[in-house]
């Protein structure tokens, strides 16, 4: 399905771009698009797409930040006056609900899920960096109130990314007749409730 992100004429030559790139990838998949796809599907020569992006996984890499950026963004964002933990705890489960619906995440779990491995192993992607972001501030305003519990907060923070991880990645593996996905929500919303407190 063609995004239709591109007609906005606010939008960058850039972020058209990247909707050719990402109706690609759901099109046919990762190991099958190319940079010359892309350019195809975008209207453009080679070489413009080439001018900003030197191979594919430099362009997924962009495609990746862009929309898993939006979905944590809009997620996870602060609301003046609300209990710092529940704002916490629902923007948490809101994003990992909302990343595992999210078309071209679940296109690349199911197809390519090697492309996610380095950002569990080796390093971790700005997508996590703004989470990270968005999840200091909060629980530093937070601790300040007395809602959240005294730990660093950068640690924190990144203790919830690394508990989070295995509900977006491996949710579906414990979803069976006993337990379905919304049960299992409603647990992560307890565990970050419970690492929150004081």
């Amino acid at each position: 399905m063609t995004s239709l992100r591109h007609n906005d004429p606010q939008e960058s030559p850039a972020d058209a771009y990247l909707d050719a790139a990402r109706a690609c990838i759901l099109d046919v998949g990762w190991k099958r698009t190319t940079l010359t796809e892309v350019a195809k599907r975008a209207g453009v020569s080679r070489m413009t797409i080439y001018r900003t992006w030197a191979d594919m996984p430099t362009l997924l890499s962009d495609l990746m930040t862009r929309e898993w950026g939006r979905v944590v963004s809009t997620r996870v964002a602060s609301r003046e006056g609300a209990d710092a933990v529940e704002q916490v705890v629902e923007g948490v489960v809101a994003a990992v609900r909302s990343l595992r619906e999210d078309e071209l995440f679940v296109r690349i779990v199911e197809i390519d899920p090697e492309l996610v491995l380095p950002y569990l192993f080796a390093r971790r992607g700005r997508s996590q960096d703004l989470l990270l972001d968005l999840l200091v501030p909060a629980l530093e305003a937070g601790q300040r109130t007395g809602e959240v519990r005294q730990a660093p907060p950068v640690a924190l923070a990144r203790a919830l990314l690394l508990a989070v991880h295995g509900f977006v990645l491996s949710l579906h593996t414990m979803v069976d007749e006993q337990v379905d996905e919304a049960a299992l929500l409603h647990e992560l919303a307890h565990v970050v409730r419970a690492a929150l407190r004081p």
